[in-house]
């Protein structure tokens, strides 16, 4: 290879970290040689078929790497090509190929989409399920803390509600909980339910329960409520989605999708990070129209098995559609969807369990 076709780079020693300004061109038998630009002298020389190049990746630089430990860099990729394809054939890595040829790269995103698809659609719901068999009490109990601490950090208020009130709520609540343990599905060992009291802050008006059986209500929906059976009634729908475990599954559904993301995002960053943390914590106060279906059905049967309106969520939810509309600006709207057609059914259901059809 004459001067006009040798490739132009740097040339390192085994271990030295100064480069110098060299040539890499190959003989008609296939020997390569690195000499010095300035003077022709020669540094190296090699079989082509024994020394180290490496694959092409879109403009990163090239390596040629010797048996002796020496290193010629270049930028020269078309070059390097040349060389190689002249003495043996054409090979080019698979990550060039895909960069170079894009409908395989547009093949390969769209297998990389349908892969994380599946693993959303099918995968992390039946990991969930194994994940809610095989997880202790004492796990639920961190998890319940962990996120009751973290919304207080980020969202809720003390209380201002009196002691006299509180104690009220408390008192008919654990009727409800006395109640809950005879139920025919009742789970065993039973969580510890807790009551708690919480200023709403930025979610308003608003209920909801973690797997330890903390369940918590706002200041703002005790006064919105018209009497006390219809915070019973919300608060018997609570229980029932800890009974069946829907707390539960939907943090492990949102700690599923979070990882996912990791996966396909890598390192997101802190701050991204923090963001999705926190945005998990809230999500995860919300549950699929099955779940709040399931969970009303209980608040019905409950509230019929202590003496009270089978029906009081029905009336609780009416009072939001009349005050606020079904669409309104209100956080307990978004985590329990007042549509019209879930207050007839609850009414509905509530009719069969009084006439003991249920």
């Amino acid at each position: 290879m004459s001067d006009s076709e040798a490739v132009g780079g740097l040339w390192r020693e085994a271990g030295a970290a100064a480069a110098t300004p060299a040539l890499l061109d190959v003989a008609a038998d296939g020997t390569l040689t690195v000499r010095t630009s300035a003077d022709g002298q020669e540094l190296a020389r090699q079989a082509i078929r024994s020394v180290e190049i490496s694959a092409r990746v879109g403009t990163i630089a090239r390596h040629v790497t010797f048996a002796s430990g020496g290193d010629f860099e270049t930028s020269d990729n078309d070059g390097i090509d040349r060389l190689r394809d002249r003495h043996l054939g054409r090979r080019e890595g698979l990550i060039h190929e895909l960069e170079r040829f894009r409908p395989r790269l547009l093949i390969f995103v769209a297998a990389t989409i349908a892969l994380c698809f599946a693993i959303y659609r099918y995968a992390v719901p039946v990991l969930v399920e194994v994940a809610v068999l095989v997880t202790p009490p004492a796990v639920t109990d961190i998890m319940g803390k962990s996120v009751l601490m973290s919304l207080d950090q980020l969202v809720f208020d003390e209380t201002k509600l009196s002691d006299a009130r509180r104690n009220a709520l408390d008192t008919q609540f654990q009727a409800l909980v006395a109640a809950a343990r005879d139920m025919p599905a009742a789970s065993s060992p039973g969580p510890s339910y807790a009551l708690n009291f919480r200023g709403g802050g930025q979610i308003g008006p608003n209920a909801f329960a973690l797997p330890d059986g903390s369940v918590v209500v706002t200041d703002e929906l005790v006064d919105l409520a018209d009497d006390d059976e219809m915070i019973m009634g919300v608060l018997a729908h609570e229980i029932g989605h800890v009974e069946h475990q829907h707390s539960l599954r939907q943090i492990y559904r949102v700690a599923g999708i979070t990882a996912l993301i990791m996966l396909i995002g890598g390192d997101i960053g802190a701050a991204t990070e923090d963001i999705m943390t926190q945005g998990a914590t809230l999500v995860a106060l919300s549950h699929s129209r099955a779940a709040e279906t399931e969970a009303d059905r209980y608040s019905v049967q409950l509230m019929h098995r202590t003496g009270q309106d089978p029906a009081a969520i029905a009336r609780f939810f009416e009072l939001l559609r009349d005050k606020f509309g079904l669409g309104g600006d209100v956080t307990f709207l978004s985590t329990h969807p007042a549509t019209q057609a879930r207050i007839d059914e609850t009414r509905r259901y509530a009719e069969e369990v009084k006439a003991g059809k249920r």
